[in-house]
């Protein structure tokens, strides 16, 4: 449950600097968005360290992860629904990356 909490707290860090940053840009808001974006980019970059696996599996998953609460994203903040193929994509992508991350192997910590 622990590498599923840092894995979403860094989906929010991620989607949510990069939203603060594409509004700065994008939709003219002021420069405070983009300050508090940089930071929260910043933070982003630091709380996978806190997962107990190798970087190129967790950053692996964390990819799977980023898709799903992308579309998640775009459905709560920019009211836009994902279509059958969006869903059934993530679920692939989900598949894949549970395998990636949980698989057991004899040199590695799990959750």
């Amino acid at each position: 449950m622990y590498t599923i909490l840092l894995f979403i707290l860094a989906g929010i860090f991620e989607i949510g600097g990069g939203y603060l940053i594409w509004l700065w840009l994008r939709e003219g808001r002021g420069l405070e968005f983009a300050f508090l974006g940089a930071i929260i980019l910043f933070l982003y970059g630091i709380v996978p360290t806190f997962q107990p696996s190798y970087f190129h599996r967790i950053y692996a998953t964390y990819g799977g992860i980023f898709v799903v609460m992308s579309l998640l994203w775009g459905w709560v903040f920019d009211k836009t629904l994902p279509d059958t193929y969006d869903l059934i994509g993530a679920m692939i992508i989900l598949i894949g990356v549970s395998i990636i991350y949980y698989w057991p192997r004899k040199d590695e910590i799990y959750d």
